[in-house]
């Protein structure tokens, strides 16, 4: 199997990397901090994608994201709303969603099945969202789940074995959710990097273009 994990020295990233090698996989990891692979930068995406053309990848996994880009902490109301805070999410957690795709989907591998997922989360989800705030958070992570469901569309032509998903992957013991988890329940980031595999593990091509959670249940929109 050869896997790809785009965020690989983070958190989520690393153990998903560890479970891959365990598991015998052959593993590509790319990171800003290792190899210089900002998704707020095409062209270093455009020049990673090319040194690795020659390669056919099962599984493309995005672990890239925050919930807090640049000092900015989540909303509690529609009045903290900063423009360049907001832009700066969007940045980050859709537009560089989109160029992940755009660069390195066509690595899918296509004469088998292949996974192209991304960590999204389940505050991302409309129908879900009973709670206000996180306006910027939110909506970034809303915007992942669209582009990833329009994608799915477009590589149903292009690829008809490859499989485009959307993952949340639990209130995660990281730096990401130290601040904000107290109230929740947490996992590891090796568990939850094992249940995201084995999930993905089950997904076949009719799940393209759909958002799950850890424990392979169907999020709404």
């Amino acid at each position: 199997m050869q896997a790809l994990v785009i965020g690989a020295t983070g958190g989520i990233g690393a153990a998903l990397c560890d479970r891959l090698r365990d598991a015998g996989a052959d593993v590509t990891g790319l990171s800003r901090s290792a190899d210089g692979l900002d998704v707020n930068r095409p062209d270093t995406l455009r020049d990673h994608a090319a040194r690795l053309s020659d390669k056919r990848f099962d599984l493309i996994f995005n672990a890239t994201g925050a919930l807090v880009v640049g000092g900015h902490q989540p909303e509690k109301t529609m009045d903290a709303v900063d423009a360049q805070a907001m832009a700066a999410q969007f940045a980050l957690n859709a537009t560089g969603v989109a160029l992940v795709i755009a660069h390195f989907a066509p690595l899918l591998a296509s004469d088998r099945r292949s996974v192209l997922a991304s960590l999204s989360a389940r505050v991302g989800s409309i129908g879900d969202n009973g709670l206000g705030g996180w306006v910027s958070y939110r909506a970034a992570k809303a915007a992942q789940n669209q582009i990833i469901r329009t994608a799915a569309i477009e590589y149903r032509r292009r690829n008809r074995h490859a499989i485009l998903v959307a993952l949340h992957p639990g209130t995660v013991e990281t730096p990401l959710t130290a601040r904000y988890a107290a109230r929740y329940p947490t996992i590891t980031p090796d568990d939850s990097a094992g249940a995201l595999l084995s999930v993905i593990d089950s997904l076949t091509p009719d799940d393209t273009g759909s958002f799950r959670d850890w424990k392979g249940q169907v999020v709404p929109w």
